[in-house]
């Protein structure tokens, strides 16, 4: 079919899902949103596996790699006090850190290595296969405590609280990841092997920070062996950032 045809074609469709008062409300929750998931590749109808995983990979690194490459940035004017106070309370607010505490802020304003985003957003989405990663942009299983902050889940139990935390994009679904992962108590051990790893000049790696995983899900210590070999079998190390 013609460009200017398959444009036409997907412009009458908008229109006509706009006009539409039964716009499946129970799946698009915003105009952002839902044009944001028709850019999210429909991973469930690629059949071949491999071709799957290399779509998987190919949607979600540049984006990783943005944020990454953020962090970097932010990082260095922390270091070189290229940052107006302005600016570094808000970033000291953001991390939850006491503002004046340089080290600690430095700890938290750090890269998360490529493959260990890569297998735990396979691993949590069934490679971009579940429903609050297309519609919803959460590839890693986030939750969020706030009445109708996301999507209560079909099978939560009666007495829980919590929902699955819904983006209007993927790069505000990982930004919301990475953020969690740099400042939430419960990866504080994370945070102290990347440290250590920069301190001794040493290769930050998605194995090496899997480590600090263990609270991430329930089944613990088990997570941290799967997310590790989620990365081990599809050579996902060729993706981190060589710092």
């Amino acid at each position: 079919m013609p460009l200017v045809k398959i444009l036409k074609f997907k412009s009458t469709l908008l229109a006509a899902l706009l006009l539409s008062s039964t716009v499946q409300s129970s799946e698009f929750w915003g105009l952002e949103s839902w044009m944001n998931s028709l850019k999210t590749p429909d991973f469930s109808e690629i059949k071949n596996v491999d071709q799957r995983k290399q779509a998987f990979f190919k949607y979600l690194l540049p984006e990783i790699n943005k944020q990454n490459e953020k962090i970097i940035q932010l990082r260095s004017d922390i270091k070189t006090e290229h940052i107006n106070q302005f600016k570094l309370k808000k970033i000291y607010k953001y991390y939850r850190v006491e503002e004046g505490d340089v080290d600690t802020l430095l700890t938290r304003v750090d890269v998360i290595p490529a493959s260990l985003i890569l297998a735990q957003g396979a691993y949590e989405s069934n490679w971009g296969r579940s429903r609050f990663a297309k519609y919803y942009h959460n590839f890693f299983g986030l939750w969020c405590f706030k009445k109708g902050c996301g999507i209560i889940p079909l099978k939560r139990n009666k007495t829980a609280t919590h929902e699955v935390a819904k983006f209007s994009s993927l790069d505000k679904g990982i930004e919301y990841y990475m953020r969690s992962i740099n400042r939430n108590s419960a990866y504080t051990t994370l945070r102290k092997i990347r440290k250590n790893k920069r301190d001794t000049k040493s290769p930050i790696t998605g194995i090496a920070l899997a480590e600090g995983l263990e609270n991430y899900a329930e089944i613990g210590y088990e997570y941290v062996e799967t997310v590790q070999s989620i990365i081990r079998y599809n050579k996902l190390a060729k993706y981190d950032y060589k710092s």
